[in-house]
């Protein structure tokens, strides 16, 4: 068996050291409670945050009247399509104390003119709700804060799983990686603060199939909140609705609204009808609201598309540089150079990435509260509100007030308690196996082989359609890879064992995918059922919930939260 090595003991843990677990700390501290961020990683260079961000979601008075305005925006936005509206709208309120304390901190928020500014991701003519900064240095600047506000950091163990009783989370088992040798750490909590990320890896990398970490988001986030949560009872929403993301062909980076440019057909025709010459202020929105355009133009024929910025001028060229740089696209930028590509004069091919879980998952009430007692979710692992980067800061912000706030009513259990929970108990028997074996296959066989069984039996749109059939299918596939994975996988070192931790939380959260599918009768976005073709109006403003009660699957279909 794996040793225990640490019991440690804490007022809140919050797992995962990115924008919204070290937002979520600092407000915690301020309400007088120890705080203890457990990241697999380091905090000053992890998440999808960690190389920086040029666009922050944001309601500023001065500049847009009142909310109102930014919240029909955001209704029409990438991220607007499954929120509850009351969480965007404490969103908004209280976005603008964090872009004032950020610019106070030393990110710089005002990029132009010493003024808010605001481009991007917008419609022409209408109001623009990206605030544009430079957030090269968020991850070092939020650390540093941290630790100097009395935050324990606890870099370098994973999170396996959590702890419960009939009363809600008491904390939770964690991997030590900073030695080759595995060992775990037990951690005692009153609440817990999930601020996991994202989740990679669940569908292969689209444009370049085979290359697990050729991702545009962090490849470590695997949707650890999601599926530890689930498996102990949380209710998840959403999951069955793809999302993908777009950007530079096979050298796969986020930020196209970074780029200055017009999206055009392989023929040279506009692939939208909004701008005929971007600019700095508005962009080409069309890449927002069309993504699948990406892909679908390759299957009739009229692609490849083509980002065109031979157009802008040379000050608008070294703005856009300027803001790769602040979205962390410095391995992008220097490509470029050393290949000799000058968007000025050539043209970038863009494509649709794979599927990718953002906006999905742990559903939260308005004060970022699970499901579960004593359980919190932030940042993009929440599957009723998205807003990426800003979503992240503003509702980790929430998430650690309303956190510390509460959680010293909560019992604190004892190490014993803990210790002799049968829950946590086989949780370290299953790990360890794969530790204990002596040869056998690796972790990344697992996940390839999860990855194609998502992409034959559970594909997105929109070149692809899922059936109750195919499903049905994928299940089955999928258990049996659960068994073959126990019995025949074997990790030989700590690193190995974290790769398949996060392996093993992507196949519960592929279940889930397909669970949820299988009761989504109809066509929505790109989810896409062969056999329910149609929109059924009636589901317009439903979201599906998802749970495990008993080790039984529950749904239910819920209103979506309007006002």
């Amino acid at each position: 068996m794996l040793a225990v090595t640490k019991n440690l003991e804490t007022d809140i843990l919050i797992i995962g050291g990115g924008i919204a677990g070290l937002m979520a700390s600092l407000s915690a501290r301020q309400q007088g409670v120890n705080v203890l961020i457990a990241e697999k990683a380091d905090t000053r260079r992890s998440g999808s945050g960690a190389s920086g961000n040029d666009h922050f979601l944001c309601y500023i008075p001065e500049k847009h009247k009142n909310v109102d305005i930014v919240l029909n925006e955001l209704k029409n936005s990438l991220f607007g399509s499954n929120m509850d509206v009351p969480l965007a709208i404490r969103f908004f309120n209280e976005s603008f104390n964090v872009v004032k304390d950020w610019h106070n901190w030393g990110i710089n928020m005002k990029i132009a003119n010493n003024d808010w500014t605001f481009m991007g991701h917008a419609f022409p003519g209408r109001p623009r709700i990206f605030l544009k900064y430079d957030g090269h240095n968020q991850k070092k600047v939020l650390t540093e804060r941290a630790k100097k506000a009395g935050v324990n950091i606890l870099n370098h163990h994973c999170v396996l799983d959590l702890t419960y009783d009939e009363n809600g989370v008491t904390g939770a088992l964690a991997l030590d990686v900073s030695q080759k040798t595995p060992t775990l750490t037990l951690i005692r909590t009153r609440s817990v603060i999930f601020t996991a990320g994202c989740g990679n890896r669940l569908y292969p990398a689209k444009v370049t199939p085979g290359i697990l970490f050729n991702v545009s988001d962090c490849p470590a986030n695997t949707s650890a909140a999601i599926a530890q949560s689930w498996r102990i009872g949380a209710k998840i929403v959403n999951m069955e609705l793809p999302n993908h993301h777009a950007g530079p062909c096979y050298f796969s980076r986020g930020g196209k609204n970074t780029w200055i440019g017009v999206y055009r057909k392989g023929n040279g025709e506009l692939l939208g009808p909004f701008v005929t010459k971007a600019t700095r202020e508005v962009g080409d929105i069309t890449g927002d609201i069309w993504n699948s355009a990406f892909t679908e133009l390759m299957l009739n024929g009229q692609g490849p598309t083509f980002m065109d910025c031979t157009d802008d001028s040379p000050e608008d060229l070294a703005f856009m540089r300027e803001g790769m740089k602040s979205e962390g696209l410095t391995g992008f930028i220097n490509y470029m150079d050393e290949q000799k590509i000058d968007p000025s004069r050539h043209l970038v091919e863009f494509r649709q990435y794979e599927p990718y879980i953002v906006g999905k998952g742990v559903q939260v009430d308005i004060n970022a509260q699970s499901s579960i007692a004593g359980l919190y979710a932030a940042g993009d692992t929440v599957g009723n509100f998205r807003a990426d980067m800003a979503g992240a800061a503003v509702y980790g912000r929430i998430a650690g007030l309303e956190a510390g706030s509460s959680c010293m009513k909560r019992k604190l259990v004892s190490c014993e308690e803990q210790a002799r929970c049968e829950w946590i108990q086989k949780r370290i028997a299953y790990y360890s196996s794969f530790y204990e074996k002596q040869a056998g296959s690796d972790w990344k066989e697992a996940n390839q082989a999860l990855q194609q069984i998502m992409t034959d039996y559970a594909p997105p749109g929109p070149e692809k359609v899922r059936s109750e059939s195919l499903l049905n299918a994928g299940l089955h596939y999928l258990s049996h890879l659960r068994n073959l994975t126990l019995n025949q996988v074997y990790t030989p070192c700590s690193h190995t064992l974290m790769r398949l931790a996060e392996t093993l939380d992507l196949m519960d959260c592929g279940e889930i995918t397909m669970l949820a599918a299988l009761e989504r009768k109809e066509t929505r976005g790109l989810h896409k059922r062969a056999d329910f073709q149609f929109t059924n109006p009636l589901l317009d403003n439903k979201f599906l919930q998802v749970w495990k009660q008993a080790e039984k699957i529950q749904m239910e279909w819920r209103d979506k939260v309007m006002n």
